[in-house]
């Protein structure tokens, strides 16, 4: 099965990263919602032929001096479970 995820706008307030770990960020968001989408059956809100216009990933909690890894991975949980996905 293939999955073509494209997210056009993702906003992030508050967190404490500098504008250059920018890039490490997406990386690892990319490398985490790959990971959790290849390894499970995928949300029935992603199904065959479904789009979501918009998903609400809820919040997550960062600690003040949080690399942009893990950062990417929080957020890659919480996207994945906002269209449905259980990790």
């Amino acid at each position: 099965m293939n999955i073509n995820l494209h997210i056009e706008r993702l906003v992030l307030d508050g967190l404490p990263l500098e504008h250059r770990q920018g890039p490490h960020l997406l990386a690892a968001i990319e490398q985490e919602l790959g990971r959790l989408l290849s390894q499970a059956e995928a949300p029935a809100r992603l199904g065959a032929g479904r789009h979501a216009t918009r998903v609400d990933a809820g919040t997550i909690q960062v600690a003040e001096r949080a690399d942009p890894a893990g950062v990417g991975r929080q957020i890659a949980v919480a996207v994945y479970r906002g269209v449905g996905g259980r990790p």
